[in-house]
């Protein structure tokens, strides 16, 4: 689909963009397959912003320029190898204006309520897409967090919604992304198990969610003794990104070893890809590409 707009554009549009919208959705032809030519899926993730999370690398206010953020997903999403997106309404429905998700498959983020920093961080309640939403707007899945921390009694609530969203999407035939941790509140900061134990016990839970697993894909971390926590699956699973890593070339071995896992797939990228510490958002997308290979 030929974009309709250009990046600098988009704070004109006013009250045009309802219709725009709805036109670019009509129009954007939908990928044939979740996978890539090499048989991969490469999601470059854009839904950090819906949480309050706007920071990358050393600094705090990296994604909080949408102009720039759209510029360099643009780019990333020119390439057919990352042929999938994860995102929020505003920056999915601004990307259907850029002509930037014509062929891709398109995950809506769903659960944002859980604000980074937030007393409630844990309650990861839906605020963003429904599946309903997803399915009218001719996309492809939803992705939901399950952060579960067994001292707060709030993780009923999210397991219960996560469980629903699960079955409302596979009502629909869209892919059900779960992004499971175990997770903890310690002096005020939530934190995240990352160890082969805990990610198996995470894994466990959420492919347990709903009536139907048919329909789900995980999204994991990298950490030590992956193999052994991927044991615990047989889903299709995708190897988060996470944040700007210090060493690059330790984190692409660690992803490069990651794909030799029969359930890995791809990556889900956001801020490793688009803000990278030397700034080079094309070399950094041609190294991740590289792995796939």
């Amino acid at each position: 689909m030929t974009a309709l707009f250009s990046i600098q554009d988009l704070p004109r549009l006013g009250p045009e963009r309802v219709s725009l919208v709805t036109q670019a959705k009509a129009k954007r032809r939908r990928a044939v397959s979740p996978l890539n030519g090499m048989g991969r899926m490469f999601v470059v993730a854009a839904d950090h912003t819906a949480r309050g999370a706007t920071g990358a690398g050393s600094n705090d206010m990296a994604i909080a320029n949408r102009l720039d953020l759209l510029s360099r997903l643009v780019t990333v999403l020119r390439r057919p190898e990352v042929n999938a997106v994860l995102g929020s309404a505003d920056v999915l429905e601004e990307l259907l204006l850029l002509g930037a998700l014509d062929r891709k498959v398109v995950f809506g983020t769903m659960n944002r309520g859980g604000l980074q920093g937030a007393e409630f961080e844990l309650d990861d309640r839906f605020t963003a897409y429904t599946p309903e939403a997803l399915a009218n707007s001719g996309f492809d899945g939803g992705k939901m967090l399950l952060r579960m921390d067994p001292g707060d009694a709030g993780t009923v609530r999210t397991l219960e919604s996560c469980a629903t969203a699960v079955d409302r999407l596979a009502g629909h035939s869209l892919m059900a992304m779960v992004e499971p941790f175990m997770s903890r509140r310690q002096n005020g900061q939530v934190s995240n198990e990352l160890t082969a134990d805990a990610m198996a016990r995470a894994i466990g839970v959420a492919s347990g969610l709903g009536s139907t697993s048919a329909h789900m894909w995980l999204k994991v971390p990298i950490v030590p003794d992956l193999p052994r926590a991927l044991e615990a699956t047989t889903l299709p699973t995708l190897i988060l990104g996470g944040e700007v890593p210090e060493d690059q070339d330790r984190m692409l071995d660690a992803w490069r070893a990651a794909l030799t896992l029969p359930t890995v797939y791809g990556f889900v990228v956001g801020r490793p890809a688009l803000f990278p510490r030397d700034h080079d958002v094309e070399g950094a997308i041609d190294a991740m590409i590289g792995l796939m290979r």
